[in-house]
């Protein structure tokens, strides 16, 4: 007697219906990996209504484990032109870069690059043209988001943050000036003088999450210690803070904030421009007197995910680094797309060259658009691949006007974050949402057959056992 004979055809109709459900749901994924061609560019314009006013350079952080990257998501420089062209690529892999972060354009058309490799950071002059680095220097610190070159190019501006000395129980987060005719560090400011050990990140690690220095005027330092939800400026001179925005834990204000830009209104009121992450928002704070008022709040967890980057624009309109949306995105003041990017792997910094260096165009104030606005005509390309429609848009879609519809947006937003590292680059959103019901298929089917199958199983152990 065989197996059919002695198994009921309904077990073996279940495991045919089974095995053509899998097949059905893995052909997308091995169509994709058949029709994959490398040389596409998952760099990608998305909308374009009026062509920017120059080369737009993003730096791309790209995908790094712990020390382990992935070459398929490097980090890299991209230059984009006006129409969404893409002019250049320089892929940091090849030269072992964990991570891209600041890029700076210098009055000279060069690039200042900051970057991280194992254990160290490396900050370099780059020629766009060719490639090739001016100069470099290698620090001993083995994470900075961010280093300007300041005093007519002859010292180095260094944010140094996870520096946390284990020997000592110290935690040595800082800034600090090095000086580049001199070789070394020639003033320094320790945020333990400032702030209590108990505020903000974990003291022996990630504690203050320093990610932006800035000269704001002759000897004052604006710094970001994302961690304390603050924006600080320091008197280079006198190491004493003259100025701050935010308060540690009031994160109403400021939440893991990025890259804050400073500017004047006309009438000379100090004003701050700042891609306020963990809101999900773009925020410019007014100066006046002892207080801030927010004069001009851009985007929400609808719009924006984890922005790390705004600059504004001589013409009155913001450049923002979108980046868990893997996208920088030009908006007007009441928050229109005009120009639209995506840059996977999470890009970092973006900067319109032919504006300067940081922000540099009219407050919000001077503007006259105070306000709250949301952020309108995306093009909401899945990022990696350039097709419609990204999950927490077409979540959002498919539950309008449900009880659901947050929630689901809100699960479409996690997915849209975190996808796009563990997805393999040749593999569609959906081409890999079908993987994973293949997988989970698999799963109850192997499950099922051990319920099913219970007792011969059972049965031989025991023959086996003895």
């Amino acid at each position: 007697m065989d197996l059919t004979e002695r198994l009921p055809p309904r077990a073996w109709l279940t495991r045919g219906i089974v095995l053509l459900v899998v097949v059905a749901l893995l052909t997308p994924s091995v169509v994709s990996a058949i029709t994959y061609d490398p040389s596409v560019s998952n760099l990608k314009p998305g909308t374009i209504d009026q062509p920017a006013n120059g080369t737009t350079i993003i730096s791309v952080q790209g995908f790094n484990f712990q020390g382990e990257g992935n070459r398929k998501k490097p980090a890299r420089l991209v230059s984009v032109g006006p129409k969404g062209n893409i002019n250049w690529v320089y892929n940091g892999s090849k030269e072992g870069v964990s991570w891209f972060y600041d890029v700076d354009p210098l009055p000279n058309g060069n690039l200042l690059v900051v970057s991280t490799q194992r254990g160290k950071t490396v900050v370099y002059e780059m020629d766009p043209e060719t490639k090739k680095k001016v100069w470099s220097r290698t620090l001993p610190i083995k994470d900075t988001h961010d280093i300007d070159l300041i005093n007519n190019g002859t010292e180095l501006l260094v944010g140094n943050l996870r520096n946390y000395n284990s020997s000592t129980g110290e935690n040595n987060d800082r800034v600090y000036v090095y000086s580049l005719e001199k070789d070394k560090i020639v003033w320094q400011w320790h945020f333990t003088n400032y702030y209590d050990k108990n505020q903000g990140g974990e003291f022996t690690g990630d504690w203050t999450h320093l990610n932006n220095v800035q000269q704001i005027a002759p000897g004052k330092f604006a710094v970001d210690p994302r961690n304390m939800d603050q924006v600080l400026v320091i008197d280079r001179k006198t190491k004493k803070v003259t100025m701050k925005l935010g308060e540690p834990g009031n994160t109403s204000i400021l939440n893991k904030q990025h890259n804050p830009d400073y500017l004047e209104s006309e009438s000379g009121k100090p004003t701050f421009l700042v891609a306020d992450s963990e809101n999900n928002r773009v925020v410019e704070y007014e100066k006046d007197g002892n207080d801030w008022n927010r004069t001009w709040t851009l985007g929400s967890s609808d719009t924006l995910t984890w922005p790390r980057d705004a600059d504004r624009l001589p013409n009155g309109n913001t450049l923002v680094v979108d980046s868990s949306d893997h996208r920088v995105i030009e908006v007007t003041p009441e928050g229109k797309i005009v120009w639209e990017f995506y840059a996977p792997w999470l890009p970092y910094d973006a900067e319109r060259i032919g504006t300067g260096d940081e922000s540099n165009g009219p407050t919000i104030a001077d503007q006259n658009a105070s306000g709250t606005y949301q952020i309108s005509g995306s093009a909401n390309l899945d990022p990696g691949t350039g097709k419609s429609l990204r999950m927490s848009v077409f979540l959002g879609h498919a539950f309008a006007g449900t009880s659901m519809q947050d929630t689901m947006r809100h699960y479409g937003e996690r997915w849209d974050q975190v996808t796009p590292f563990i997805r393999p680059i040749w593999m569609s959103e959906y081409a890999f949402i079908a993987v994973i019901f293949a997988i989970l298929l698999l799963v109850l089917w192997l499950l099922g057959e051990l319920v099913y199958q219970r007792k011969r199983i059972s049965n031989g152990l025991k023959y086996r056992l003895g």
